[in-house]
């Protein structure tokens, strides 16, 4: 038997569904009934308007996010790391080849923040592990001020992740040129 936690989590994944695969505008109390298969009525149980839906969506992103890139912050223990290293995280960062509505639904909730600030500061939180991030691996390659530079790399990373959303292009691109700017930062 479900329980309410159930019922919500299966609510806020519906939701990053349904915005990674059509956007915002499709979310829709009966489509997320649909996608969660629960009731129309859980819905308004459980968030009692859209926006609630969206900031929860949008903080259990944050969450994955943070937990997924601390993970990934811990893997680089060495005092020092090789571009190689450096190299592989940034592939895992970027997801691999595949788009799916997972990778595509944050893009549209930042977008959406630009919009309603009210999910500005949930935007800002999982900004802020991906700075975290960043100024880690750009610590252990020995560049300096490597937290100043933190933010810049992780606009590059966004940038280039959205020109590979809309391109199709491969996330060797992504992080070739990451490479080649890290290596001219450092040399």
């Amino acid at each position: 038997m479900s329980t309410a936690a159930d019922t919500r989590q299966n609510i806020i994944d519906a939701v990053l569904r349904i915005i990674g695969q059509d956007g915002i505008a499709a979310v829709t109390n009966r489509r997320i009934a649909k996608e969660a298969g629960v009731s129309l009525g859980s819905i308004t149980y459980h968030f009692a308007t859209q926006h609630e839906l969206l900031r929860e969506s949008l903080l259990l992103f944050v969450a994955e996010e943070t937990r997924h890139f601390t993970a990934l912050a811990d893997e680089c223990t060495d005092e020092w790391l090789d571009i190689g290293q450096a190299a592989e995280v940034v592939a895992q960062v970027a997801g691999g080849d595949a788009f799916d509505s997972r990778h595509i639904a944050p893009f549209e909730l930042y977008v959406q923040a630009g919009r309603d600030e009210r999910l500005r500061a949930a935007a800002a939180d999982c900004f802020a592990a991906y700075d975290r991030l960043a100024a880690r691996i750009l610590t252990r390659l020995g560049l300096p001020d490597a937290e100043r530079l933190a933010g810049a790399v992780v606009a590059v990373v966004f940038g280039q992740q959205l020109r590979r959303l809309a391109t199709g292009a491969p996330v060797e691109d992504l992080v070739d040129a990451l490479l080649m700017l890290t290596r001219r930062a450092s040399g």
